[in-house]
């Protein structure tokens, strides 16, 4: 049996979550070393988690919009991409953090 239309963009949306997640991962990997001078997997795990993502609405469309934007336009789009959409939100809930 062929899989339905709705089947196959859901297939085609976990595949490109999966690269997204990947995409985002290294960008948050990279950020924390420049702006935080060493390693720290509670930011990163913070910064990557579903539960920040859904900030922006479902999780894996947000991560599938990266994949995506990798595949069609390369890394520095992708990562220009989360700079200018994810992280501006993710640095407001860091501040509100350390406030507590």
């Amino acid at each position: 049996m062929k899989p339905s239309r709705k089947d196959e963009a859901k297939r085609r949306e976990q595949e490109l979550a999966w690269i997204g997640d990947t995409i985002l991962d290294l960008f948050a990997r990279e950020w924390i070393l420049r702006e935080r001078g060493g390693v720290c997997g509670e930011t990163q795990r913070r910064m990557t988690c579903n539960q920040f993502l859904a900030c922006f609405g479902n999780p894996t469309s947000i991560e599938a919009k990266i994949g995506e934007l990798y595949q069609d336009h390369g890394m520095e789009t992708a990562f220009a991409w989360i700079q200018s959409e994810i992280l501006p939100v993710f640095e407001k809930q860091e501040r509100n953090r350390r406030e507590f």
